[in-house]
């Protein structure tokens, strides 16, 4: 259910108790994280942290766990499934889910007892009805035989509660007689069995849903897509509490800016939580000129700001920005010879010299720098260039470092999946955690120039696949292929790397094509993920328009066609839209999603 009240139904009923954190490996997840941690040390509140990365890890974590905890806290993961079938856990065990995940599950929303969500109401949440979901066809015809005699809603709560029990009962049962007939020894009935039970359909054969009530679910279900930021949500319950620092609110913006940075939201949505966030920045960080109210230079200062929508700028040279940000680079189609003419045309407009603009941004004139904003934004709406400056906002500690929001999500999310040897994923999670503070600055550096790296890859790549038209139209969707060996593919090996090379694919793609059809076409992307494994990554993005509600319906679509050829298929990614798939059966489960499609 949805918890209304934060402070009575959430943090007052977890304060006194030791709580289990498990944590998504996603810039927003982090910063939610870090608010969390920070109120939780304010409170003296005992937790556990760890981080889950997939539906694997977490499904096996919790086994780990569920005798020493009774309280749970997810962050962006479990809303858009059926958590109580995936987890199986004991009846006195409390989920509390913070997740940005759409559709919200119906069996969460109207479960009262063990699940409690901590999502705004105020997004468009457009759940069905109690009614028209757990209502059977005779209810509804002993209903209109008798208008008048209605059942109590506490009474349809009860009934829900009961058949959600049931259900999970008979599921366990089945799987402990699968498990001693042995049926789960084989790896990919394995795969098969965890992927049906994480998605299944709308309902299961067995209760054979009527038409109407399939249609709702179906219209429900349809769409992936993202709701408003968990570290937005945790800041204002902070604020609730009287307990939000500027700290906090500068891991709100952050958690944002994710959002942003890898098109999970609209423009709309983010204009708005913008001017949300804005009001707070105010509050927490205006200035008076008396002496008595002046702080110490080396105090945090958050500011908003319309800045210039390149990539890391500040910490690099303007030249490379311009070429490795895909709004730029996409518009001048750098991949071509024409194109690095235009950018010549552009810098010559604003009457830069080269020198000035392949060195160090820190080293530019100041002259120059005092007015490069204006400078930029004036030759780029002659070249066709209308976004480009964007309301964001930056933070800086004392006179020597300063940070754009951007810069930050680009170097915790390099950290992150850094495809570096030197640890496991926890500890990369650990340093990516730990660069959010300002105590660890040198950490957060290091993200910058992994987070270059990463942008100099992705620009290349785009390049490669667009100049060998690697990118093809399959009829209902745009295909494109990562071959095992293309340089830079370990750093497209993890979902949202992929995934964010995809979105700039597409955008480039967009931009360099002449067919007007194929500009309103979704892509499918794949590339390697283990080559012992013989497995690959792919993922599916919706079309690259200006009216885009980046709704995303390659979650079932990948689903059904899996299905319809027995494709080896895993749904391990808390994004539906991202599966890990046999690379033998690439070409059988792309005929299926072609005709599925068309």
């Amino acid at each position: 259910m949805f918890v209304s009240d934060f402070r009575k139904e959430f943090y007052e009923v977890v304060q006194s108790q030791r709580v289990l954190l498990f944590v998504a490996s996603d810039v927003d997840a982090l910063c939610a994280c870090k608010i969390l941690q920070a109120l939780f040390q304010c409170d003296h509140v005992q937790y556990t942290l760890v981080p889950v990365s997939g539906w694997q890890e977490l499904e096996t974590s919790f086994l780990e766990h569920k005798e020493q905890f009774r309280y749970f806290i997810l962050i962006n993961c479990g809303a858009n499934v059926d958590l109580l079938d995936i987890l199986q856990p004991d009846e006195d065990t409390i989920f509390f889910v913070c997740d940005t995940h759409r559709p919200v599950n119906v069996i969460n929303v109207y479960n009262n007892t063990q699940i409690k969500l901590l999502i705004k109401q105020d997004d468009d949440l457009e759940v069905p009805a109690y009614e028209d979901i757990f209502r059977d066809e005779e209810e509804d015809e002993e209903h209109s035989g008798n208008d008048s005699d209605g059942s109590e809603p506490s009474e349809k709560r009860t009934r829900l509660e009961e058949e959600i029990v049931e259900e999970t009962m008979r599921r366990r049962q089945r799987r402990e007689w699968e498990a001693r007939s042995g049926s789960e020894s084989e790896p990919v009935a394995a795969a098969l069995e965890k992927s049906s039970r994480l998605f299944p359909g709308p309902m299961s054969d067995r209760t054979a849903p009527r038409s109407p009530r399939r249609d709702i679910l179906f219209d429900y279900e349809q769409y992936e897509y993202h709701g408003t930021s968990s570290a937005m949500v945790m800041f204002e319950m902070a604020w609730m509490l009287s307990k939000d620092l500027n700290d906090m609110l500068w891991w709100a913006i952050v958690g944002l800016t994710d959002q942003w940075v890898q098109d999970k939201i609209t423009q709309m949505k983010y204009v708005t939580d913008v001017g949300v966030l804005q009001r707070h920045v105010s509050r927490h960080n205006h200035r008076n000129e008396d002496e008595e109210n002046t702080l110490s230079v080396d105090c945090t200062r958050i500011s908003f700001e319309y800045d210039l929508r390149l990539a890391l700028y500040q910490h690099w040279s303007l030249h490379d920005s311009l070429c490795n940000t895909s709004y730029t680079a996409a518009r001048f189609k750098l991949w071509s010879v024409h194109g690095q003419k235009r950018l010549q045309e552009f810098l010559a407009d604003m009457g830069l010299p080269l020198k000035q603009v392949k060195q160090k941004f820190q080293a530019m004139d100041i002259s120059l720098k005092e007015n490069l904003r204006e400078m930029i934004e004036e030759s780029a709406n002659k070249f066709g260039m209308k976004d480009m400056r964007v309301q964001t906002f930056s933070i800086h500690f004392g006179f020597k470092h300063k940070f754009l929001a951007s810069d930050v999500v680009f170097a915790t999310m390099s950290l992150m999946e850094s495809p570096e040897r030197d640890g496991s994923g926890t500890d990369h999670f650990i340093q990516a955690l730990d660069s959010l503070s300002r105590s660890n600055l040198d950490k957060l550096y290091h993200g910058l120039e992994l987070a270059k790296k990463q942008l100099r890859a992705t620009q290349q790549t785009i390049a490669s696949c667009l100049c060998t038209n690697l990118v093809i139209s399959q009829g209902p969707f745009l295909y494109c292929s990562l071959m095992e060996g293309t340089p830079d593919v370990v750093l497209f090996s993890r979902p949202a790397s992929l995934s964010l090379l995809s979105k700039h694919l597409l955008k480039s793609f967009v931009c360099s094509t002449k067919n007007r059809r194929c500009k309103l076409l979704p892509l499918v992307m794949a590339a390697p993920l283990s080559v012992e494994h013989g497995t690959v990554t792919v993922v599916g993005i919706p079309p690259e328009t200006d009216s885009s509600d980046r709704k995303n319906f390659f979650g079932r679509a990948f689903e059904k066609a899996a299905e319809s050829t027995s494709s080896r298929m895993l749904h391990n990614h808390f994004d539906l839209s991202v599966i890990e798939l046999k690379a033998e059966d690439r070409s059988k489960f792309l005929d299926a999603l072609i005709s599925l499609l068309s």
